[in-house]
């Protein structure tokens, strides 16, 4: 597979061009029509869009593309996502000394839009070198920065194949099979107002409750496993007023189901205790608190023997390449694939610094992952 070239100018060109085009969350319509336009062209390329658009509120639905091939092989899939997170409109990306990066007043897009220019050169390669394939697919979701919901609505009957590699991840050589499960929590902190000045001895303040429970919840790493954080926070009207009001949200993360559970009702219980205190004995109507936990995303663990990590730890040793299995501490769209019965794995594509404006990619890291994909395919059986 070393004899097969990767055209780096062409695929510095198509990832420019790509970041170069606003595609927040739910903003993807003009980067999936740029998609649309560029496989109209290339030979036996078959391109559906599914109906997810009305579940996720994005211009556009998840797009499937597929490659018929020319052997008889059972299907295989690459994913990446289209959209990018804020500030991620106007992006002017700059090309020097093999880097990529944006000119700091945005993130780049390199998450996911390197993947995309990645899987683009791959197929360009497929079809220039006459390579022998079975049938490929590449799934191209909206909406994953904001919960994954591309994937979550995607109709997995679409698809031909069962297996896949979900392309958003950072280092070339790691090979992701396990990652988290994760649940999101809102908590309400209901006071009681009066005012600040005249007379504040008749307010209950919902930030004091809210932060003596934010003070002794559990956050940060709790262990090699689980981490927790509390994100947000809003409350209050005026700074004369006792605020009467709050919101706390966050999340919980972990490789350890039971764990998870822990946590979250550890976290939670620190909201109902701290509200006992102005409260004991639940003799008047305030101050209250209520709560809602929702799962985010499920558990990922694809087993080390499965057939799709034995061709990408194959297509390394093929390329003399020793690649890693890790897990990781982030939730994508591979983990929705694998509750749906798409067994995936997460390839690194170099991005670095990512949901930040100090992101960059190397050119050449792009062109290791477009050679691991094809020999990927090549491996596949």
């Amino acid at each position: 597979m070393d004899k097969i070239k990767i055209n780096s100018r062409r695929l510095a060109d198509t990832f420019l061009n790509l970041v170069s085009i606003d595609s927040p969350s739910r903003h993807e319509g003009r980067v999936a029509k740029w998609l649309k336009d560029w496989f109209r062209d290339f030979p036996g390329a078959v391109v559906t869009e599914d109906g997810s658009a009305m579940e996720t509120g994005s211009q556009i639905g998840n797009l499937v593309v597929r490659l018929k091939g020319n052997k008889d092989r059972p299907p295989l899939f690459f994913n990446a996502h289209m959209d990018t997170v804020e500030p991620g409109t106007g992006i002017k990306p700059v090309f020097s000394n093999g880097i990529f990066r944006s000119d700091g007043t945005t993130v780049l897009g390199g998450d996911d839009k390197a993947a995309i220019a990645i899987l683009l050169e791959a197929a360009n390669c497929l079809q220039e070198n006459k390579l022998d394939f079975g049938p490929v697919e590449m799934v191209f979701t909206t909406c994953e920065e904001i919960g994954l919901l591309g994937a979550k609505a995607l109709d997995a009957s679409m698809l031909w194949a069962e297996a896949g590699y979900a392309l958003d991840s950072t280092d070339p050589d790691a090979v992701i099979n396990r990652a988290p499960s994760a649940v999101r929590f809102h908590v309400e902190v209901h006071g009681r107002s009066a005012h600040a000045g005249i007379n504040p001895e008749k307010g209950i303040s919902a930030v004091k409750i809210a932060a003596d429970a934010v003070s002794s919840a559990p956050q940060g790493r709790i262990d090699d496993e689980t981490t927790c954080n509390i994100g947000i926070i809003k409350g209050g009207t005026a700074t004369n007023i006792i605020p009467d009001f709050v919101t706390v949200e966050g999340e919980v993360r972990s490789h350890d189901a039971a764990m998870l559970r822990k946590i979250q009702d550890e976290l939670i219980g620190c909201f109902y205790t701290s509200v006992r205190k102005y409260n004991p004995k639940n003799e008047t109507k305030k101050p209250y608190i209520t709560s809602t936990v929702k799962d985010d995303y499920p558990l990922m663990n694809v087993p080390e023997d499965h057939p799709v990590v034995d061709a990408v730890l194959r297509a390394g040793e093929r390329l003399g390449r020793s690649l890693r299995l890790e897990k990781t501490g982030g939730g994508s769209d591979a983990n929705i694939f694998n509750q749906k019965g798409l067994a995936t794995v997460i390839l690194g594509i170099g991005m670095q610094k990512v949901h930040t404006t100090e992101e960059f990619i190397a050119l050449s890291d792009m062109e290791k992952t477009c050679r691991l994909v094809l020999e990927i395919i090549q491996c596949w059986k």
